[in-house]
C-alpha cells in the first residue's frame, strides 16, 4: 500500500480567474462541439464539450455577459448548477483585435507551412481559435 501512495499520480489545478460564483443567473448560452445551446433553470443535466467562442451570461436584470472561451466543458447539474471550466475565458471587452488578426496571421502561416501532420493540426486549432477571438472582438 505504502509503494501505491507513492507512486500515485496528484493534479494541481490552477484558477486565473472566476467571473461569476454561485451567482444566479437568468440563463447561459455556450459553443459547444454539438452546437450552441442555451441553459436555463432545470435544464436537462449535460456534459459537453466547449469550442472556441463566446459565452454569453443573461443575469436576472437582463444584464447580458459575454465571455470569449478557448476550449473547455461545460456541466450542468441535476440541481441547475451549471460549471463552465475554459483553458482560457475573457470579457469581450478585453479582446484587442488587432493583436488578434496578427495571430490569426501567424496560425495561418503556421498552417501552410507544417511540416508534419501533428504540426498542421496543432496550427489548425490556432487557427479556429484566432478566427473566433477575431470575431468576438469585433462584437
Amino acid at each position: 500500500m505504502a509503494m501505491a501512495m507513492r507512486n500515485m499520480l496528484r493534479n494541481v489545478v490552477k484558477t486565473i480567474q472566476v467571473y461569476y460564483n454561485k451567482q444566479a443567473v437568468k440563463q447561459v448560452d455556450v459553443p459547444s462541439f454539438s452546437g450552441a445551446f442555451g441553459i436555463l433553470p432545470k435544464h436537462v443535466p449535460t456534459l459537453a464539450v466547449l469550442r472556441p467562442g463566446v459565452v454569453t451570461v443573461i443575469e436576472n436584470d437582463g444584464k447580458q455577459s459575454k465571455i470569449f472561451v478557448s476550449s473547455g466543458t461545460v456541466t450542468v447539474n441535476d440541481d441547475s448548477s451549471v460549471q463552465v471550466l475554459a483553458e482560457e475565458a475573457h470579457p469581450l471587452e478585453s479582446l484587442d483585435r488587432s493583436a488578434a488578426q496578427e495571430a490569426l496571421s501567424k496560425a495561418q502561416s503556421e498552417f501552410n507551412s507544417a511540416a508534419n501532420e501533428k504540426a498542421k493540426a496543432e496550427a489548425a486549432i490556432a487557427v479556429e481559435v484566432a478566427e473566433e477571438i477575431v470575431k468576438a472582438a469585433s462584437q
